[in-house]
């Protein structure tokens, strides 16, 4: 079995996994589905019925007719209610399918580790939980509305046509391979192309997604028509693909017709020798071209629902690789709670590279005592910023230890070791909601006053106030039209209202001027005395004051000391300042 065909397969085994879920509304479904076929299949036997009681001028049996055109308008009203409740029964297992898919696909983005989001455009994940499973839910609806329907239609329509004619029904059965064998070519090649279709798709949206989040970074450096480049190469593959997936899906339906008509043909010459000879009544003729059409006309519809389906399923499996990726390591069952938080924390022997062939942090060691500030500088790429991320836990080391209150953070839960910390990015965070709600997203149940307090010490009260509705001004996702320096001011007040044992600061006050930033240091000051805070900045006046700096190169501590011993040491830091303070 090809490759393509596994995987098609192990997709389909994972939606029906979920379908079992609501057996009851397909089972239903199905029941309904088969009332629906049986009824209509009747109706060109009561058409035929109806011919018959026409004998000639003259010679019309209208009881007979009247009495079968009671049945006729029982069985339409009965077909009717039956195709309602089954569309209803369809529609409730699709969406609660869909909705239980996007759930999990959501629930996994919750736990997956940070490397795989870093590694894959926000864009691209987004097109996945939203723009496939919409096409998963198209096709999957589709597949249960017709190819139900289709299937039963066809069985049932062969029962009646051999009740009425075996041998009629004989040359049916000999031409239906024909159009299996076109549905059957066409769906092995639609599939291939609409996974490639999704794909692209996704690449798509991750651009379109990347320059309108950075437009005005994307305009500052005149990078406009290279933008447009990527997205018409983009988009052009966009194109090619989805005309060969439309190509295909559409030849699909006039091959399907074409030998449909054969059989139709083959129904009509049979069946007129047939009542030529008189062993088939006119009323029958007319009931077995009608169900002839009735026959037919389900491979064009299924045929239409394979092409779906091949779409949908293509998109389902993009969305199971997302629900399968593996999960960040979750916390041992005997993991320890992190409490009583007093800031000692060791860093033993750590090793860590986000790429295995490409060596970062090696046999890294640092203690820190409580209370102790300890700065981290260096040039770009030095691993700054990456000792954070392996403090908090986003990522694990690859080999050593970090302890805090001699634990290893392996062995504690996250929750825990992160609630023990305080951190404010160069990035700044903020949610659709009010201005308060924002600065209470670590300690949701502060007053106003405290809300209050802690802006004012971190000098955002004067700005907040200037608001339309001040702490009550409702801001969009990313603040909005916030200033990137009032967005980091949040940020800050937030950590001054939760004033948690541990500090992190990670370029804190980059985007503030300089006034406001040195009565920031202030309060940063007070927030650290008697807390452990580790400090990574590129402007080297705002950590004069550190117990220690450690002076980064390579992923390696290259030297150590505080302010003074460093200047005086004449060495890397001593370069880094000068460069920045000498004329």
């Amino acid at each position: 079995m090809r490759k393509v065909d596994r995987r098609q397969m192990q997709t389909v085994r994972k939606v029906l996994r979920y379908i079992r879920r609501y057996w009851f509304y397909l089972g239903l479904s199905l029941i309904l589905a088969a009332v629906t076929v049986a009824f209509t299949l009747y109706f060109p036997l009561l058409t035929g019925d109806a011919v018959d009681c026409i004998v000639g001028a003259g010679a019309v049996d209208f009881p007979g007719i009247f009495m079968v055109l009671q049945k006729m308008a029982l069985v339409i009203a009965v077909t009717a209610l039956a195709q309602w409740v089954m569309n209803i029964c369809n529609n409730k297992m699709t969406y609660q399918i869909v909705r239980d898919i996007r759930n999990e696909a959501f629930q996994k983005l919750e736990i997956l580790p940070l490397k795989f989001i870093d590694g894959h455009p926000q864009g691209e994940i987004v097109s996945r939980v939203i723009a496939d499973v919409d096409q998963f839910a198209d096709g999957l609806l589709m597949g249960f509305t017709q190819l139900f329907t289709g299937v039963i239609t066809i069985l049932g329509t062969l029962c009646f046509m051999l009740s009425v004619h075996a041998g009629i029904t004989l040359v049916v059965l000999l031409v239906t391979p024909i159009s299996l064998f076109v549905a059957s070519f066409i769906a092995k090649r639609t599939f291939t192309m609409f996974k490639l279709q999704s794909e692209t798709r996704g690449e798509q949206t991750a651009l379109i997604d990347e320059m309108v989040g950075n437009q005005k970074v994307v305009q500052a450096f005149r990078q406009e028509e290279n933008a447009l480049d990527r997205f018409d190469e983009i988009n052009s593959r966009l194109q090619k693909c989805s005309l060969k997936a439309i190509f295909f899906s559409s030849i699909t339906n006039p091959a399907t017709r074409f030998v449909n008509s054969l059989v139709y043909t083959g129904v009509g010459i049979t069946g007129a020798l047939a009542a030529i000879s008189g062993s088939l009544s006119v009323g029958q003729l007319a009931s077995f071209l009608s169900y002839a059409n009735q026959y037919t006309k389900p491979f064009n519809e299924i045929s239409g629902v394979v092409t779906e389906l091949q779409n949908a399923i293509a998109c389902a499996g993009r969305v199971f690789d997302l629900i399968e990726e593996t999960p960040q390591i979750p916390d041992a069952a005997d993991a320890a709670v992190l409490s009583d938080v007093q800031g000692r924390v060791e860093l033993e022997n750590v090793s860590f590279s986000y790429l295995p062939n490409q060596k970062l942090i090696e046999h890294f060691n640092l203690r820190v005592a409580p209370g102790q500030r300890v700065a981290i500088v260096g040039p770009t790429g030095c691993g700054k910023t990456t000792v954070i991320n392996l403090l908090m836990r986003f990522y694990d080391v690859t080999a050593g230890a970090i302890r805090v209150e001699g634990t290893d953070i392996r062995g504690m839960t996250r929750k825990s070791l992160r609630a023990g910390y305080g951190m404010v990015l160069q990035e700044t965070w903020l949610r659709a909601g009010t201005i308060r709600d924002n600065i209470a997203i670590g300690k949701p149940d502060a007053t106003d006053e405290e809300i209050v307090a802690a802006a004012k010490a971190c000098h955002a009260h004067s700005f907040i106030m200037r608001l339309p509705q001040g702490y009550d001004t409702v801001i969009g996702e990313d603040g909005g039209s916030l200033s990137q320096g009032q967005k980091q001011l949040l940020c800050i007040t937030r950590i001054m209202l939760r004033r948690p044992p541990m500090l992190i600061l990670d370029e804190a006050t980059s985007s503030i001027d300089t006034r406001t930033e040195l009565k920031i240091q202030n309060a940063f000051a007070q927030l650290m005395e008697g807390r452990t805070s580790f400090i990574v900045a590129h402007r080297l006046s705002t950590i004069r004051t550190a117990d220690t700096i450690l002076v980064m190169k390579d992923g390696r501590i290259i030297e150590q000391g505080s302010h003074d011993t460093l200047l005086a040491a004449g060495g890397f830091y001593a370069d880094l300042y000068n460069s920045q303070y000498s004329y």
